[in-house]
This record gives structure tokens, C-alpha cells and sequence, in this order.
């Protein structure tokens, strides 16, 4: 699973750079979303978020499938995403 995590975080770390944030600089944290992105992977097909519910319902869960719909709000709002994964280029 580390070869899965490590390309995870290169797929994301260019995702943000080019949206103008960053990951989460603390590894330990970023390691644990990843795995939990991972994880939901397995068990429900889709990377949903780690931090949100699956409901079962195709239509709602569509919107937090990584990155969720919600992210680029809460990091212009709280300088992060709800789960800590992207974080505003400020955060050190």
C-alpha cells in the first residue's frame, strides 16, 4: 500500500499546486487521509473523503468523492478542506 500511498500524494500535490494550495505539510496527518482515501476506495469503489459520510446514495456521494466539491471553499474560508488534506499555501 505505500507504492498506492505515494502516488496518491503526487496526483494530489499537483492537484493543489495547480489550484493554487498545498497538502497538509504534517506527514503523519497526510499519511492517515490518504490511507483512509485508500480504504474507501476499496470498500466503496470511490475515493470519498475521510472525513464525510457515505450515504449510499449515488447522486449525494458523487459530491464528496476526493476532491470533494466543498474543498475550495472551506480553504478559502478556513485556510483548509474539512479533513485537513489541502490546506492554504500560508499554513506551514
Amino acid at each position: 500500500m505505500d507504492e498506492k500511498i505515494k502516488e496518491l500524494e503526487g496526483k494530489y500535490k499537483k492537484y493543489a499546486e495547480e489550484n493554487g494550495f498545498k497538502l497538509n505539510p504534517d506527514k503523519k496527518i497526510l499519511e492517515g487521509l490518504l490511507r483512509g482515501l485508500l480504504s474507501n476506495e476499496k470498500k466503496y469503489g470511490k475515493k470519498y473523503c475521510p472525513c464525510r459520510r457515505v450515504q449510499g446514495i449515488p447522486e449525494k456521494d458523487k459530491e464528496i468523492i476526493c476532491p470533494c466539491v466543498y474543498h475550495k471553499k472551506e480553504i478559502k474560508e478556513q485556510g483548509h478542506c474539512h479533513c485537513f488534506l489541502f490546506v492554504s499555501k500560508e499554513v506551514s
